[in-house]
This record gives C-alpha cells, sequence and structure tokens, in this order.
C-alpha cells in the first residue's frame, strides 16, 4: 500500500536549517511509495533529493550507503552527492522519520534500454566494483569479491542520451563475489520475457565492464551458474512459477552462447 508523509512548513524549515539550506525557494512531492517518501528541496545551493524513510532504514544502514557514495563520488562515478548535517551526520527526525538527503541526479531511468545504454551500464559497473573492490591477494580459482551496489535495476539508473548519468539507491550496497551482480544485471537487463537473452543486449553489457574490468577465467567459467540462480530468483517472484525451470535453463543455454563467443565493444 502506498503512502506519503506530509511535511509542515515546521518540517521543512528544521531540515532546511539542519542542513544549513538556505533561501529555500520549493519543496516538491515527487513519488511515493511503501517504504519511502521523497522530496525535490530547490534551495540558493542547488536542488536536493529529500527522503523521509517509512519503514526498515536504520541510521547505521544509511551510513554504510553514505560512505559508499562518497567513495564513488570522489572518484568520480555518478551517483548522488550525500549532503551531511551541520554535524556531520548521514541522518535526521523530521515528522517523525528518518530523514537523509542526496544532491539531484539529472537524466532519466529507462524499461527498453539500447545496446548503447547496456555497454554504458556494462562499464559503470565495472568501475564500481573496481573503486570498492578489495584488494586482498587470491588464487586464480578464486572469484573476486567487493562491495555491489546490490540493486541496479531500471528504476536505480538514470541516463542522458546513452550515458549513465546516476545511480541511486545505495541502501543494498553488500559484499559478495562481483559476477554475482554481473549476472543480476545481464537477467534483469538482457532477458526477453521467456527467459532467454538478447544476445547483442548481453555482449553489449559484458563488452562494456571488459573495457572497464577484465573478468578472469573463474569469472567466465561460473557466470553461467551465477546467470541461472539469478534467473531462478527473478522468475520465482512471478505468480506463474511454471515456466520457471523453463525460463532458467533458457537463461543458461543463452548465456552459455554469448560467453562462447567474442565480446565486441561499442556495439550500438
Amino acid at each position: 500500500m502506498a503512502v506519503f508523509t506530509d511535511l509542515s512548513d515546521e518540517d521543512r524549515n528544521s531540515i532546511a536549517l539542519a542542513y544549513g539550506m538556505t533561501s529555500l525557494s520549493s519543496v516538491i512531492g515527487i513519488a511515493d511509495g511503501d517504504r519511502e517518501t521523497t522530496y525535490l528541496f530547490r534551495t540558493a545551493d542547488g536542488e536536493f533529493i529529500v527522503t523521509l524513510f517509512e519503514n526498515g532504514a536504520e541510521p547505521l544502514d544509511l551510513e554504510r550507503a553514505f560512505a559508499t557514495m562518497e567513495t564513488l563520488n570522489n572518484s568520480g562515478i555518478p551517483c548522488p552527492k550525500p549532503t551531511r548535517t551541520i554535524d556531520g551526520n548521514a541522518t535526521f527526525q523530521a515528522a517523525g522519520r528518518l530523514v537523509a538527503i542526496v544532491s539531484f541526479v539529472s537524466g532519466s531511468s529507462t524499461n527498453d534500454p539500447t545496446l548503447g545504454k547496456c555497454e554504458s551500464l556494462g562499464r559503470l559497473m565495472a568501475r564500481i566494483h573496481m573503486t570498492l573492490q578489495r584488494s586482498h591477494r587470491r588464487s586464480l580459482e578464486e572469484l573476486p569479491t567487493g562491495a555491489l551496489h546490490g540493486a541496479l535495476v531500471f528504476s536505480n539508473v538514470f541516463f542522458l542520451g546513452d550515458d549513465v548519468s546516476g545511480v541511486i539507491n545505495f541502501r543494498l550496497r553488500h559484499d559478495d563475489v562481483l559476477i554475482c551482480e554481473i549476472a543480476d544485471v545481464l537477467v534483469g537487463w538482457a532477458s526477453r520475457p521467456n527467459g532467454e537473452f538478447d544476445d547483442q543486449k548481453a555482449r553489449a553489457i559484458l563488452a562494456g565492464y571488459q573495457s572497464v574490468k577484465v573478468l578472469t577465467t573463474a569469472e567466465m567459467a561460473a557466470l553461467p551458474a551465477f546467470v541461472v540462480a539469478s534467473a531462478a530468483r527473478r522468475y520465482a517472484t512471478e505468480k506463474d512459477k511454471t515456466c520457471l525451470l523453463q525460463a532458467a535453463v533458457r537463461a543458461y543455454d543463452s548465456m552459455c552462447f554469448t560467453v562462447a563467443r567474442p565480446a565486441v565493444s561499442g556495439q550500438s
């Protein structure tokens, strides 16, 4: 069920004061959902996305998300810039809700990515992995691990033209093998309704990724199995689960075909 928390004038002013915002010109409710309420604050200092969390958010989780975004911003990776209170905190309390603020990101999401968008997403994902990856040495048989975004779905990636202009929503950031997120992106961005991959989109994602970070032999060997697991998770959420096994098998077959062919960068 959708929720939306109204902000009183007192709430708006307390938020602006806590974050050192000057000349608050407008406050616009831009989205609602079952877990958060979002506003756009326009000020003399710029435009900010103000999120009020209805449930399920903890200050420690948001602090970790802020630290991740700060690291990525410092490396030039397009994502919102976290805005801390004048006391240096990641969160604030207003209207009985936990509040977090980030800078506004230009662009729009897509539900039908072009090959250029797929390749740009692949590059961006690799840059995130390289920036956040753990640096300890491992054997050639081990899969590289590190921090994952955790939710690189359509709604969390913005584009200007074919280029990624920003990635949002780092609340699900967690550590895992990197190939897990690559599989999730392939299933989410290159799958057809029957589970098969659009081979060109899958190859564009992999080409973009490998133009920044080359997959290891172990990762390439493991990728089809991770794709099956990701596809199974995706189709298990469907009401009609009769297609789950077939969809997972089609995803596996498509991935084996894709990785067997050399990825060609620059397809669009």
